[in-house]
């Protein structure tokens, strides 16, 4: 009966975490005016490079860029979010923060071809076709990614510690605390999510 209350007790605290990021995020959108997007942070950058990206809370769009470039865009209520975006080589690494706590949204332009490694304080993300490594981690919120291809993948690796898993190209789809994915294939790249509380959807 313990064990049952305390899983129960804490499938509820993951879920009232998100319940907090997702209201902080979208609260107040009626009231609040909404900025035009300006480009914040643009340098170019190799394809086939990695990018390290520390994003504080909001609503982001990872897309392919039209160039060779990684490019911020911030959009919605901007308030004071700062973009801090340094290349050295074939590295980059970008930190958003400052975002306010409602109405935030940003895309961040890669190559097509990046390895991506994002975290994610909690908020949504949605990121497009790209080709490469991922390592996603995000506290609570929505995460959903494109893939393209299945076999592009040599192993996937995925979990939510309460919410939904959304397995779509990678098999079967599970709900509830702690669902998890361990998918093998045939290519060479790897993925690795992990979502505290919310919704996690490969499509």
């Amino acid at each position: 009966m313990s064990i049952s209350f305390a899983v129960t007790k804490t499938k509820a605290t993951f879920f009232l975490l998100a319940a907090v990021v997702l209201s902080g995020c979208s609260a107040g959108l009626e009231n609040t005016p909404d900025a035009a997007p300006v480009v914040k942070a643009d340098k170019p950058f190799a394809a086939a490079g990695s990018i390290e990206m520390n994003l504080e809370g909001g609503d982001y769009t990872v897309q392919t860029s039209s160039d060779d470039h990684v490019r911020v865009s911030f959009a919605g209520n901007i308030g004071t979010a700062t973009a801090d975006l340094a290349v050295t080589g074939t590295h980059a690494t970008l930190a958003v923060k400052n975002t306010p706590h409602n109405n935030f949204r940003a895309t961040l332009e890669v190559p097509a071809t990046s390895d991506l490694n994002i975290h994610l304080s909690g908020g949504n993300l949605s990121i497009g076709k790209i080709t490469g490594n991922k390592d996603i981690n995000s506290t609570a919120g929505n995460v959903k990614m494109a893939i393209p291809s299945a076999n592009e993948y040599a192993s996937v690796d995925a979990s939510v510690k309460a919410g939904n898993l959304d397995a779509g190209p990678f098999g079967n789809s599970s709900s509830g605390v702690m669902p998890h994915l361990n998918w093998t294939g045939s290519g060479k790249y790897t993925l690795h999510a992990t979502l505290g509380a919310g919704n996690l959807k490969f499509e």
